[in-house]
């Protein structure tokens, strides 16, 4: 079973946007998938509340029994775990950082979200996973923004990936009823990023598909 941690220290970086993408991605794949949300906000529950029966599972998760709760989901026959954690919050990021085969940081291509990323950067060193900024709700068309940011981001410390997800409207209105950017519009701009980023994370994580679904019990929030 792989890990993917969602991290970042700042507000408003678009980490459970990311996530379910990602986790839909994966399951549209073939991966067996769970997303656990250790935010106290459950942002990603309440997703899944709308989704209904649809993978992939959510589970409410804390930081001081996420260890027990990843045993389940690897017991259960969880192919990848995406891993949710709230802004400014210490122990999850730390919990969820050291139980990760791969950290993502999303960031915003702005100054002040990148001076943000350095603490998250100090917190992926400690563990020494690999870390890489993904780049989230950017302008459709920004070169020179995100080329800059790279730079930025290459000098705190952190590879970067080589994909992005721009400002699009399927992101919002998609997650408003319980779905994703891929499943409201398959042939879209949005659809296609999330396409190319979820090819990029595989190749990171080399995990091997599976088309059964799982199921973990209880909720342990």
């Amino acid at each position: 079973m792989k890990i993917i941690a969602i991290v970042s220290q700042k507000g408003g970086s678009g980490k459970t946007t990311l996530s379910l993408h990602i986790a839909v991605a994966a399951q549209l794949s073939g991966l067996r998938t769970a997303l656990f949300d250790l935010d106290p906000q459950g942002t990603a529950e309440a997703w899944a509340a709308w989704r209904k029966e649809e993978p992939p599972e959510v589970i409410g998760a804390k930081a001081s029994t996420l260890p027990r709760t990843l045993e389940k989901a690897a017991t259960a026959g969880a192919d990848l775990v995406i891993i949710d954690t709230p802004p400014l919050a210490q122990a999850e990021a730390r919990a969820a950082a050291q139980a990760a085969d791969l950290i993502l940081i999303p960031c915003r291509p702005r100054p002040f979200d990148l001076h943000a990323i350095q603490t998250t950067a100090s917190l992926a060193l400690d563990f020494g996973k690999p870390a890489f900024v993904i780049f989230n709700a950017g302008p459709p068309r920004g070169t020179v923004a995100y080329l800059e940011a790279a730079e930025v981001a290459t000098l705190i410390g952190f590879a970067v990936a080589p994909m992005h997800l721009t400002e699009r409207a399927a992101f919002h209105v998609a997650t408003r009823d319980g779905r994703s950017a891929q499943e409201l519009e398959p042939e879209g701009k949005a659809a296609g990023e999330v396409a190319a980023l979820w090819a990029w994370i595989g190749e990171q994580l080399k995990a091997k598909a599976s088309n059964r679904r799982i199921k973990i019990a209880g909720n342990h929030k």
